[in-house]
C-alpha cells in the first residue's frame, strides 16, 4: 500500500524561499525514487498563512484525510498544529531550531560538550529610526568587528539567505564594503573569523541500521585519528541536541587549532553527487534508503 507523505513548505517569513527549495527537492526525490512506497503531497503555506494542497486552499484540519505523515520543512510551530490533529510528522524540534537561528546561544551550548566554534559578531538589521545615518552605522559596526577579532572575516546574512552572497574580507575596507552590501539588503549580519583548514560535513542519523546514532563517514583526506574525532564530536552534538532523525554538522579542521563547528543543518542535500549522496553510497546505502528510513521511523 502506497502511503501519502505531505511535504509542508513555505510559511515562515524568514525562511520562506529556503523552505520552498528544500521542500521542492524533497518532493522531487520521493517522486523519482520512492514512488513505489510513498506519494508526495505538496502542502504550501503562503506568505499570508493560508494552507494549500495541490494549489487549492484548505484548512489544516482537513489534512488528516489527505496524508499519512507530514515532513515539515518550515518552522517547528507548524508541527505543533499537526500534532494537535494527531498527524504524524517529521520536523526540527524547537530547541535545535532556536540554536541554529541564534549563533551566541548555539556557541554557549556547544561549550557544554567541549565543541569549539569560530569567533563571531552579530549585527542586527539596520533600522534608520534607531541606528541613525546608514553610513555611520556601517562604519561603527565595522570598527566593532575589527576590535573584536582580526581578519580574515566571513560576512554573510545571519539567516543564510540564498539571494545574498557570502563575502570574504581580508582588509578593513573590504569589511566595510561587505557589511554595506548586506545592510542594503535589510538583513541581519553574521561576521565570523575565517579559519583555514579542511571543510567537512558529518551526517548523523537516529536509529539507522540498528544504532542509536549512526554516522555516515568523513569522506576526504583525513587521518584515522581525525576521522575518529569528527565521528565522536558529531555524535555528541546529535545526542546533546536530541535530534529525532537527521543532522548535518559542518566543521572545519585546522591543522593546529583542531575541530571547529561552523553550522548545523537539518535537511540532507538531495542533489545528485552531493556530499550526502557520496557518503551514503560509501557505506552501501543511498539517499533513497535514508529518506525511506526517516519516513518509516515516524510511523513506527
Amino acid at each position: 500500500m502506497i502511503k501519502r507523505v505531505g511535504i509542508l513548505r513555505g510559511g515562515n517569513k524568514e525562511h520562506y524561499e529556503k523552505s520552498l527549495q528544500i521542500g521542492g527537492e524533497l518532493i522531487l526525490h520521493i517522486h523519482e525514487n520512492l514512488a513505489d512506497k510513498w506519494k508526495p503531497v505538496d502542502i504550501l503555506v503562503d506568505r499570508d498563512g493560508v494552507w494549500h494542497v495541490g494549489g487549492f486552499p484548505i484548512k489544516p484540519t482537513e489534512l488528516i484525510n489527505r496524508v499519512d505523515v507530514v515532513w515539515n520543512t518550515s518552522h517547528p510551530n507548524f508541527s505543533v498544529i499537526l500534532k494537535s490533529f494527531d498527524i504524524p510528522n517529521i520536523s526540527v524540534d524547537a530547541f535545535p531550531f532556536l540554536l541554529s537561528e541564534n549563533r551566541s546561544i548555539l556557541q554557549e551550548h556547544m561549550k557544554e560538550i567541549g565543541v569549539k566554534m569560530p569567533r563571531h559578531f552579530v549585527i542586527p538589521a539596520y533600522q534608520e529610526d534607531f541606528d541613525g545615518e546608514r553610513d555611520k552605522f556601517i562604519l561603527k559596526k565595522a570598527k566593532e568587528v575589527h576590535e573584536k577579532f582580526s581578519p580574515p572575516w566571513v560576512i554573510k546574512s545571519l539567516t543564510n539567505d540564498f539571494d545574498i552572497g557570502v563575502h570574504i574580507a581580508k582588509t578593513y575596507s573590504e569589511l566595510i564594503d561587505a557589511i554595506e552590501d548586506i545592510v542594503n539588503h535589510d538583513k541581519s549580519i553574521l561576521v565570523e573569523e575565517l579559519i583555514f583548514g579542511k571543510d567537512i560535513s558529518m551526517h548523523s542519523l537516529s536509529g539507522f541500521r540498528g544504532q542509536d546514532i549512526y554516522n555516515l563517514p568523513a569522506i576526504g583526506n583525513f587521518s584515522a585519528l581525525e576521522k575518529e574525532k569528527l565521528n565522536e564530536i558529531s555524535k555528541n552534538i546529535h545526542k546533546h541536541l536530541n535530534i529525532p532523525n537527521y543532522l548535518n554538522s559542518n566543521f572545519v579542521l585546522h591543522p593546529k587549532r583542531g575541530v571547529f563547528l561552523k553550522q548545523i543543518e537539518f535537511f540532507p542535500d538531495l542533489k545528485k553527487d552531493s556530499h550526502f549522496e557520496q557518503a551514503s553510497v560509501y557505506v552501501g546505502s543511498s539517499p533513497k534508503q535514508i529518506i525511506d528510513h526517516i519516513l518509516e521511523s515516524v510511523l513506527e
